[in-house]
């Protein structure tokens, strides 16, 4: 019922939710790296995310998958292809 969008720093699900707002979910595996990379991989997606919760048309639930890059990178370039992501699967505009 959802949608996704992958590229190499994160996956992106999104699903048209009942529920009032926006859920949203982190996930990270152990294949990440340890405690410490998969922890700034969550820092990293989450400020990524506040700049573009404002933007969001209607209630969704979205999940974002770190990938091995994604504690690598900056947030600039993590927000690029959620910015992407979001726009392809319809969430923002």
């Amino acid at each position: 019922q959802g949608k996704s969008q992958a590229s190499s720093c994160i996956v992106t699900y999104a699903a048209k939710s009942r529920m009032s707002g926006v859920r949203t979910g982190i996930t990270t595996s152990k294949k990440i790296g340890c405690a410490v990379e998969r922890n700034r991989a969550k820092r990293v997606i989450r400020a990524a995310f506040s700049l573009l919760e404002g933007r969001i048309n209607g209630n969704y639930d979205i999940v974002f998958v770190a990938r091995t890059k994604t504690s690598k990178v900056k947030m600039q370039q993590v927000y690029e292809q959620m910015e992407q992501h979001l726009k392809a699967l319809g969430v923002i505009d």
